[in-house]
């Protein structure tokens, strides 16, 4: 089983890029999307009911602003939208499918880069998810929450990373966040299966970041302990969003 996360820095500026001729080829079999920027009425209509897959959509009540999706081609499937936080809920930042064998969740963490009130909104978030995530770890059922978590967790994570300890996506207290997020038995599969692989998932759009591969890795596959991976790759051609679309293999 193929599983995917991408944030798509908007549905309909993605599918200018390709992002329906790139899904017939890379074939996943859950479809996790973050910063789908559209509700029902603004998406492209054969996308927001694609042949041969159950979707759930959760758009944010602000028109044009973040929101997740996640897409399965398994038939008999039921979606959970929202993890329980009010405002991270009305911003549409996660949304779980329930297969047969396991949930799949699309997760989108808020960015702190704005200014101090954007970073103290994303470390409450941060509070709240881990506890989420720690009362997934403790049902004891195989899990994966996929998607932009906003944070490099280590230095071979990201390009710059002396000069970035003081900025969002690397602070300490975000690193820490991580760590914690390990603890609870939470596995990066990505880091698991490439130990020293550098590799990023999104750049810049200033300063030809992307072509001088300056860039970092904040979009992760988070497994649970019981959960059997077999390979996880970033697909950084992809050329859909200012994001590369991460996937990973479940020998389930």
């Amino acid at each position: 089983m193929k599983i995917t996360t991408l944030n798509l820095n908007g549905l309909r500026s993605a599918e200018r890029r390709g992002f329906r001729q790139w899904l017939r080829r890379s074939r996943p079999d859950v479809l996790c999307l973050q910063e789908i920027r559209c509700d029902e009425a603004t998406a492209p209509h054969t996308l927001w009911r694609p042949r041969g897959w159950r979707t759930g959509w959760h758009p944010a009540q602000q028109k044009g602003y973040a929101g997740t999706a996640v897409w399965s081609r398994f038939p008999e499937v039921e979606f959970t939208l929202g993890n329980g936080h009010p405002r991270g809920d009305a911003e549409g930042r996660a949304v779980g499918v329930h297969l047969p064998a396991l949930d799949v969740w699309s997760l989108y963490m808020p960015a702190g880069s704005s200014g101090p009130e954007r970073q103290a909104w994303k470390f409450t978030y941060m509070e709240h998810v881990l506890g989420w995530l720690g009362q997934i770890v403790a049902r004891g059922r195989p899990a994966l929450v996929c998607g932009d978590i906003n944070i490099a967790h280590r230095p071979i994570d990201l390009k710059n990373w002396r000069s970035n300890q003081k900025n969002s996506g690397f602070l300490p207290e975000e690193r820490a966040w991580m760590d914690a997020v390990c603890a609870l038995g939470w596995r990066d599969v990505f880091r698991e299966l490439n130990p020293e692989l550098v590799a990023y998932s999104w750049w810049s759009n200033r300063g030809q970041a992307r072509e001088k591969d300056i860039g970092w890795r904040i979009d992760y596959l988070l497994a649970t302990p019981n959960l059997p991976i077999s390979r996880a790759v970033i697909e950084r051609q992809a050329g859909l969003s200012d994001h590369a679309p991460v996937s990973a293999w479940l020998d389930v």
